[in-house]
This record gives C-alpha cells, sequence and structure tokens, in this order.
C-alpha cells in the first residue's frame, strides 16, 4: 500500500503557464515549479496599502527622471522565463525596458512587493521568498498590515531587515529613498 501513494506522488501533474491562460475569466492564480496557487480578491486594507506605495513609488521615480517601470497586479511575471512559472507580485519595479513587453516581465523585477493578506502569509512569506531570490529579484519587500511591519529581503547584500508601520523603510535600489509605511485609515459607511 505504501508503494501506491509514493507512486501517486510521482504522478502529480505539473502545470503551465497554458493552464493559467485557460483559467476561467475573473479566476486568478499563479504558478510555481508547475504548481498553481488559487489568489483570494484583494480586501479594502490590501489596496488602500498597494495605492499608497504605488503613488510613493512613482512619484520618487517621476521625480528624477528614473526608467524603471512601477507595475501593479494583475501584471504578469515569467519568473524564469519558463512554462512553470508565472506570478503577480503586488507591485513590480522593473528597470529594464528589454523585460517588458505586451504579456508581461520576462525576467525578475529588480524589485517586488507582496502585501500580505490572511490567505496569502504562507505564500508571500515562505514560497514567494524562495522563489524570488533564486530568480534574481534584487529587492523584495513584504508588507504586513496585520504585524503592521515590513520586511525587506535585500537579495545582493544577502541580507534583510524588519520596520515597524511609521518606520522610513529606505528602499535599496534607490539610494536616496525611503518610504513611511502606514496603516491606511479605516473603512468609513457612507
Amino acid at each position: 500500500m505504501e508503494a501506491l501513494k509514493i507512486e501517486e506522488l510521482e504522478k502529480e501533474e505539473i502545470y503551465t503557464i497554458d493552464d493559467i491562460y485557460a483559467l476561467p475569466d475573473g479566476k486568478r492564480a499563479e504558478l510555481i515549479d508547475g504548481k498553481i496557487y488559487d489568489m483570494e480578491p484583494p480586501g479594502w486594507t490590501h489596496q488602500k496599502t498597494l495605492g499608497f506605495l504605488y503613488n510613493e513609488i512613482c512619484n520618487y521615480i517621476n521625480r528624477n527622471d528614473g526608467k524603471c517601470q512601477v507595475l501593479l497586479a494583475p501584471f504578469a511575471v515569467f519568473l524564469n522565463k519558463d512554462k512553470t512559472n508565472y506570478v503577480e507580485p503586488d507591485i513590480s519595479i522593473i528597470c529594464d525596458a528589454e523585460k517588458l513587453d505586451e504579456k508581461g516581465c520576462h525576467g525578475a523585477p529588480d524589485w517586488a512587493i507582496e502585501i500580505v493578506s490572511l490567505s496569502s502569509r504562507r505564500m508571500d512569506y515562505y514560497i514567494k521568498l524562495f522563489k524570488y531570490r533564486s530568480a534574481g529579484v534584487r529587492e523584495y519587500w513584504i508588507v504586513d498590515p496585520i504585524k503592521q511591519r515590513v520586511t525587506v529581503h535585500h537579495f545582493e547584500k544577502e541580507d534583510g531587515e524588519e520596520y515597524a508601520f511609521g518606520e522610513e523603510v529606505p528602499v535599496g535600489i534607490f539610494a536616496d529613498f525611503s518610504i513611511k509605511v502606514g496603516v491606511p485609515l479605516e473603512a468609513k459607511d457612507y
């Protein structure tokens, strides 16, 4: 009986980007090493935090005549330029225009940001951490509104740091830029 279980594991299906594109309209998922991970719609806090970070980064790049592109999910990132890896970071900052086309980013973004929700915690803290590091992402931020902290991984320096919400968080890929991440105002019923 034990041999049958091992055989079943060995036959685990490997999915490809074609399977992601074949999902029903409105269904989002990511693909890491041939395994599909469903994505739940983001909540209010997630979207408010996303908008804040996007504005801060775009304003910095525009003020400095930067060439990097700031792209919001859903935006396809083909991390390993293969058929078994497809992710949609909440924010992707890509400084090499050669990686971009109408289908998405082909290769690792320079900076990836994920905003943690209850359903994405394992994905953001573990699975994507390893995948982004091995794919060549230079900097990875995990913004966690529940814990009110930002975990920054500088993969080029092979180090990481944690910051509480309200502290200035230095951006490693831009020498003179930091962001004070905070808790968004609570939603109000109007």
